[in-house]
């Protein structure tokens, strides 16, 4: 295909366009081809064949590890990001997992310092998932970043939070995250689900930014898949603390990671991800569809537009909360003064906005299913990132499984409301809050 990959001159809302793929070289399509197919023909010379398998030349064997539609995704969005690399996979909770489990050192006692503000599967996924797979999950507190250095040791693989938590919006302070990290040589994982363009993780020291695609990226609720960039700011050069990256790797036949890069060209960027994808993306399976691959690239063509205009409602309703009676407090980053304020500062480019996400306050489970019951415009869906202005009760919903004491530790409590603020007109949204607010 004929392809734009990395044109560092291009803005964002160019690359969001053009970034990865020109058009098609035989029929000169400029929309990107879907190839929905699960093989490719292996012909030509067997050594040269060969050499694909044992990652010794570029080309495409199977679409569980590779596929020419989700390569131009990958691409696309590695440059909008200010990324090396990307990888795209199944979900979002797909891509947490593959980037955190893929830093492990395949031996017992790993552990990875985790913001104890996270959304409720991740909380799940790392203290009971990653338990059970020898990695060890310890709480720091965002708002106090040593505590990120004090649970830090020698077997620590990855410092992890949510750029804003979900749904609290807890703001991670990356650039002192990635000070501590580089001193100490661990890597900064960040998850930008909530705000991509809004926040530029690369720009600000994470080595690894994770997205649940199926969110804004897509924008319309009807695609999952996952993305992974390497932001090329981490070497990955401990052998103590990454052996598998700096060592022989037996998941692929002992290959040298660092090594391989050097004989590709368009695998070349990171050798980190081209381990996640010869190895964790193989053994599991979490591949994304290429069909799905297309819609989140049909997504990313209006993702500046949209993320504007969420930001923008988003604010506006915030304001009309701060001010209601019945509401107990009122959580959003443009809302946010003291120390907050400092760090939603650091990480937020305010000609987009703030994100969309708004949490408040009720008095009590009860006047927070009250409110859910009596809304009629919004959805009642425990997804966020919709074109639709979404709205969950997260007691009742996203967070039943996490117990009481680490949700209210977290700042979730029983009358606590996410909303996700649509692109509608912002009045008709306003009315809807007003009409749940009433029945209070």
């Amino acid at each position: 295909m004929s392809r734009i990959i990395h044109d560092n001159s291009m803005s964002v809302e160019t690359a969001l366009l053009h970034a990865g793929y020109r058009h098609d070289p035989t029929t000169k399509a400029v929309a990107v081809p879907i190839y929905q197919t699960t093989a490719y023909e292996l012909d030509g010379d067997l050594a040269r064949i060969a050499d694909i398998y044992n990652v010794k030349s570029d080309g495409f064997t199977y679409t569980r590890i590779i596929n020419p539609t989700t390569r131009i995704l990958e691409q696309r969005y590695a440059v909008v990001d200010g990324a090396v690399d990307a990888l795209a996979v199944a979900s979002g909770q797909a891509a947490t997992f593959l980037a955190l489990v893929n830093l492990c050192s395949g031996r017992p006692g790993d552990n990875i310092v985790v913001s104890k503000y996270l959304y409720g599967n991740s909380w799940n996924l790392l203290f009971n998932t990653f338990k059970r797979l020898g990695i060890e999950a310890r709480s720091a507190d965002p708002r106090e970043p040593s505590s990120f250095e004090q649970q830090a040791d020698n077997r620590t693989i990855a410092f992890f939070g949510e750029i804003f938590s979900n749904p609290c919006l807890v703001p991670l302070p990356l650039r002192k995250l990635s000070d501590i990290g580089k001193r100490l040589g661990i890597p900064i994982v960040v998850d930008n689900t909530t705000t991509p363009l809004v926040c530029r993780p690369a720009k600000l020291g994470a080595a690894i930014t994770t997205y649940s695609a199926t969110k804004y990226i897509c924008g319309h609720g009807t695609t999952l898949g996952g993305l992974v960039t390497d932001n090329g700011t981490f070497d990955f050069d401990d052998s103590d603390r990454f052996p598998l990256f700096n060592g022989p790797d037996e998941a692929h036949g002992g290959i040298l990671w660092r090594e391989a890069v050097k004989q590709l060209d368009d695998l070349s960027g990171s050798p980190c991800l081209l381990k996640a994808r010869m190895t964790w993306l193989r053994d599991t399976g979490a591949a994304i569809s290429p069909l799905s691959s297309f819609q989140l690239i049909q997504g990313l063509e209006t993702l500046h537009l949209r993320m504007q205009r969420h930001c923008e409602n988003a604010t506006i309703v915030a304001d009309f909360l701060q001010r209601h009676p019945k509401v107990r407090s009122v959580s959003y980053p443009g809302l946010f003064t003291g120390q907050d304020r400092e760090m939603t500062d650091e990480l937020v480019d305010v000609h987009v906005g703030y994100g969309a996400m708004i949490m408040f306050e009720l008095d009590s489970e009860a006047a927070g299913r009250t409110f859910i019951q009596n809304i009629k415009l919004m959805y009642h869906v425990s997804n966020v990132g919709d074109a639709r202005t979404l709205v969950t009760h997260p007691v009742s919903t996203t967070h039943t499984t996490v117990p009481k004491t680490q949700r209210e530790a977290a700042g979730i409590f029983d009358g606590s409301i996410r909303l996700c603020i649509g692109i509608e007109n912002v009045n008709d949204v306003i009315e809807d809050i007003k009409r749940g607010l009433d029945a209070v």
